[in-house]
């Protein structure tokens, strides 16, 4: 089968639209033809050399799609299911599987960014075998990916929609829902309103949090904050860290949804007795943050780290789908520049200049 993908052939050079060549699935895999697919903060992170990834490959792992064939042995999806793509599918039979943490499955070939048997499905004209980001490559017209990554979903979602929530919304959501276990009624802060942060805003508005307290740099993001549920809003800057005690009072879930060692810091000395600061962003590979070694433990606060909202996908994924599709999670404010494949660079220079929302490729 012949398509079209986004491939990166080396970090910090653009992203080239080439014409590729996608093999038929085998036993355990489907093959996938995308309908959007999300531009992430993470895609930039490789693009721009932040994050060490193998080369070349195939970008994206944010995407939804329609099932045309599978493998001999698949059962979960058949050919014509609308699916959502997991960029961590798990293998279902380690003790994290079995123990109901399919997120941080340590069998699973996602982070190798190729299929269970170590190679992919997709090539160059010239044979040149491609890797596929977190096994997926969500930036191209088709793709050969694990069973197991694909989550039938309704189809009454919108496709700008479904992609979200393969993984900013997932994210967002699952930090606030999952990992930090809001209660109602207590204050909270989100920093950075992106995807991620947008999500994690409407979902700390979903469980009932109040206050709820974005912080951005750029007053588009704080709009957008505002329209998701935020009932208030701060700009980043040298005393935001104040401006956001004497709103809450003392904040008892924090989120850093950049992945910032700067934003930890702030986020650490705006917590109530016994908060919570929860880390969702990731920063670049080898960074550190510091935390206060006496006021934590003295004041009792807690760090956790979120990976992929601690989402189990195939009962997450459905869930906020009909969560948007009841009204509850207005997932559709995220989409603000929907783009053609060959807009991919475009999109990720608007990220680099803080443009609020989100682009999705429409396929």
């Amino acid at each position: 089968m012949q398509v079209h993908a986004a491939v990166l052939s080396a970090p910090r050079t653009p992203v080239a639209i080439e014409p590729v060549t996608v093999d038929p699935p085998q036993p355990g895999e489907v093959l996938v033809r995308y309908l959007a697919s999300g531009v992430c903060r993470s895609d930039l992170h490789v693009v721009d050399g932040d994050w060490a990834r193998p080369m070349p490959v195939v970008l994206g792992h944010e995407g939804t799609g329609v099932v045309l064939s599978t493998g001999s042995d698949v059962d979960s999806v058949r050919a014509g299911d609308r699916v959502v793509l997991s960029w961590m599918y798990p293998c279902g039979s380690c003790a994290l599987c079995r123990s109901g943490r399919s997120w941080l499955c340590e069998r699973s070939s996602a982070g190798e960014h190729v299929l269970a048997d170590g190679t992919t499905r997709v090539r160059r004209p010239d044979g040149t075998a491609l890797y596929q980001y977190l096994a997926i490559g969500t930036m191209a017209e088709a793709a050969v990916v694990p069973a197991a990554a694909c989550v039938p979903i309704s189809a009454e979602v919108p496709p700008e929609v479904a992609a979200l929530i393969g993984c900013g919304v997932a994210t967002g959501f699952g930090a606030v829902v999952n990992t930090a276990q809001v209660p109602a009624g207590v204050p909270v802060c989100v920093v950075g309103c992106g995807g991620v942060g947008l999500s994690a805003v409407m979902s700390a508005a979903l469980v009932g949090a109040d206050p709820i307290v974005a912080v951005d740099a750029t007053e588009p993001a704080l709009h957008l904050a505002r329209a998701v549920g935020a009932s208030h809003t701060v700009l980043a800057d040298v005393d935001w860290t104040e401006r956001m005690r004497r709103i809450t009072g003392g904040v008892e879930y924090g989120f850093d949804c950049i992945g910032s060692a700067e934003v930890v810091t702030g986020l650490g000395r705006t917590l109530a007795p016994g908060g919570t600061l929860v880390l969702v962003g990731m920063t670049a590979q080898g960074e550190t943050v510091a935390v206060d070694g006496y006021r934590f433990p003295d004041r009792g606060y807690r760090l956790l780290g979120s990976s992929y909202g601690s989402c189990v996908a195939a009962l997450d994924f459905p869930k906020i789908a009909q969560l948007y599709l009841a009204g509850r999670l207005p997932l559709d404010r995220l989409v603000t520049r929907p783009i053609e494949l060959t807009g991919v660079n475009t999109a990720l220079q608007q990220m680099r200049d803080r443009a609020a929302g989100r682009a999705v490729i429409i396929m």
